[in-house]
């Protein structure tokens, strides 16, 4: 079941990252490319980590946890300039 399950997820990721990619470089505002940006990173973990379960290696799932961890940082680090227009509070 799994052969049959796989590629046609590992299809609709692909899918699924390409429109992300469009929504990336069209826009309209910079919110919603951040958005993009973040679902991107989600997409590409997806990606992943079915290609890691395709070829039996765990190391695409450590892959995909520092891609998770540097995603979130850059979203949060977009949003705080978007709404102070400065990322470190210097006192």
């Amino acid at each position: 079941m799994l052969a049959v399950v796989i590629p046609i997820a590992l299809a609709l990721q692909g899918l699924a990252f390409l429109l992300t990619v469009a929504r990336l470089l069209r826009g309209p505002s910079l919110p919603d490319r951040i958005i993009a940006l973040d679902t991107l990173s989600i997409n590409a973990i997806a990606l992943l980590v079915l290609y890691g379960m395709v070829i039996d290696s765990t190391l695409f799932f450590e892959i995909a946890l520092l891609i998770a961890v540097t995603g979130f940082i850059g979203t949060v680090a977009l949003t705080k300039y978007l709404q102070r227009g400065d990322i470190i509070e210097l006192r």
